[in-house]
C-alpha cells in the first residue's frame, strides 16, 4: 500500500470511528429508557443495547460490502423515545413489547418487498407524523429543566458543558455532556456510596424472552413504533445519502433492517433503521475527497459499533446506580434537536396546522384507552382530523366556485 493510499484510508477509518462514538453515545441513554419503560429488567435493557448494536454494525458492514456505499444503520431513537413516553401508562409485559418489536421487524420487511405498503405509510402526512413524534418527545424534553429543578449542583455542570461544547465543538456536544454526567456520577457515588439493592452486571450478556402477541401491544406499540421509525429515519436516511450523492437500495435496506430488526427481538432489540443525523457524518467531505472510497468509513463505522457493544453491560449498571433523573437530562438534551425540527416540520404548513396541532397535544397528553397508549391515538385523532377539515376546505373552495 502506498503512502497516498494509506492517507486516503485514514479519513474515512477516523470518519467512521467518529460517527459510531457519537451515535452510540448521544442516545444509548434514551434506548435504555425506552426498553425499561416497557418491562426490561436492567439484564434485558442490557440485552436489548447489546442486540441492537450488533445487529445495525453487521448489517452495516454487509449494506457497505455489497454496494460500496457509506449505508450506516441505528437503532431508532424516536422509536426509543416512543417507548420511554409510554411510562405507566403501558401495562401489558416485557414479553407483550417484544412481541411488538417482532411485528416491526415483520413490517420493515414486508415495506421491502410489498410496494403498496410503502405507498401506504407514505399517504400519511409528514406533518402529522412530525407531530405525533413532536408530542411523544415533549415530555423526555422536559427531563434537564426537572432535574434542575430537583438537583441543581448535578445538573448544572452538564448543561454548562453541553452549552458550551454546542456552541464550539458542536458535533461532540452530547458526547462530552454524558462525560461530564459520568464524571458527576462518579463523585456523587464516591460521597454516598452505591445503593446495595442497584443491578451492578458490568458485563455484557444476551438474554431471550419468548415474544408474546398482544393486541393491545401490537396497536400500542407496533404501529406507532413503525411509523414513527419509517418516518422519522428511514426516509431521512434516504434523503441524506441523496444530498451526497448516492442512491439508497431501498430494498436491501429494508431487508436488512428488517431481519435485523426480527433476529435482534427476542433479545430486547425493538428496531433498527437506515441512520440519519450519524449518517452525513460517514457520507460527507469528513469522510474524505474521494466519494468511491468513502464506503470505508461505513465499515469503520460498524466494526466501532461492535467495540462498543461491548460496554453495554457497564452502561445499563451505571443508569441503574446513577441519581435518578441525571442520565435522563443527557437523553433530553440528545432528543432536543429533534424535538424542534418534528415541531417544525408538524406546524410549518397552514393547512395542517390544526390537525397538527390536535395530533401534538393527544400525543404529549400521553392518554391511553383499551390498554392502547397515546402515541396511536395521537395518529388516530391527528389523520380524523385532517380527513374532516380537508373535506370542510373542498366543500367551501367548491361553493366559492359555483358562486
Amino acid at each position: 500500500m502506498t503512502t497516498q493510499q494509506r492517507v486516503s484510508n485514514t479519513e474515512p477509518i477516523v470518519a467512521g470511528i467518529v460517527t459510531a462514538l457519537v451515535g452510540f453515545t448521544s442516545s444509548f441513554v434514551v434506548v435504555v429508557s425506552g426498553l425499561r419503560a416497557v418491562g426490561a429488567s436492567s439484564t434485558q435493557a442490557a440485552s436489548g443495547l447489546l442486540a441492537l448494536t450488533v445487529t445495525f454494525a453487521l448489517g452495516i458492514i454487509v449494506l457497505c460490502l455489497r454496494y460500496r456505499m457509506p449505508i450506516t444503520l441505528a437503532w431508532s431513537t424516536p422509536g426509543a423515545a416512543l417507548l420511554a413516553a409510554m411510562g405507566a401508562s403501558y401495562h401489558a409485559g416485557w414479553p407483550a413489547a417484544v412481541g411488538a418489536f417482532l411485528v416491526v421487524g415483520v413490517l420493515v420487511l414486508a415495506t421491502g418487498l410489498i410496494p403498496a405498503l410503502g405507498d401506504l405509510i407514505a399517504r400519511i402526512p409528514t406533518p402529522i407524523a412530525q407531530a405525533m413524534l413532536a408530542g411523544v418527545l415533549l415530555t423526555l424534553c422536559l427531563a434537564p429543566i426537572k432535574s434542575l429543578a430537583v438537583q441543581p449542583l448535578l445538573t448544572i455542570p452538564i448543561l454548562v458543558v453541553w452549552l458550551c461544547a454546542t456552541r464550539w465543538l458542536s458535533r461532540w456536544a452530547l458526547p462530552l455532556a454524558l462525560i461530564t454526567a459520568l464524571i458527576v456520577i462518579g463523585i456523587y457515588l464516591a460521597v454516598h456510596g452505591v445503593d446495595s439493592a442497584a443491578h451492578t452486571e458490568w458485563w455484557p450478556q444476551i438474554t431471550w424472552t419468548t415474544p408474546h402477541f398482544d393486541a393491545s401491544a401490537i396497536v400500542g406499540i407496533a404501529i406507532p413504533l413503525y411509523v414513527v421509525t419509517m418516518a422519522s429515519q428511514n426516509v431521512p436516511g434516504v434523503a441524506v445519502l441523496k444530498s451526497f450523492g448516492y442512491q439508497t437500495p431501498w430494498r436491501a435496506s429494508m431487508f436488512v433492517t428488517g431481519t435485523g430488526t426480527v433476529i435482534g427481538a427476542p433479545f430486547g432489540g425493538h428496531a433498527i433503521n437506515l441512520a440519519a443525523l450519524s449518517a452525513a457524518l460517514a457520507a460527507g467531505d469528513e469522510a474524505g475527497p474521494d466519494r468511491s472510497r468513502r464506503w470505508i468509513a461505513g465499515i469503520s463505522a460498524g466494526v466501532s459499533y461492535l467495540i462498543l457493544a461491548a460496554l453495554s453491560g457497564v452502561l445499563v449498571t451505571i443508569t441503574a446506580i446513577a441519581p435518578h433523573g441525571l442520565l435522563e437530562t443527557v437523553a433530553g438534551l440528545a432528543l432536543l434537536g429533534t424535538f424542534a425540527s418534528a415541531l417544525v416540520g408538524a406546524l410549518a404548513q397552514e393547512e395542517y396546522r390544526i390537525p397538527a396541532a390536535l395530533t401534538f397535544v393527544t400525543a404529549a397528553a400521553g392518554i391511553s384507552f383499551w390498554g392502547i397508549g397515546g402515541a396511536f391515538w395521537a395518529l388516530v385523532v391527528g389523520l380524523v382530523a385532517h380527513t374532516v377539515l380537508r373535506r370542510r376546505d373542498e366543500s367551501g373552495a367548491g361553493s366559492a366556485t359555483r358562486d
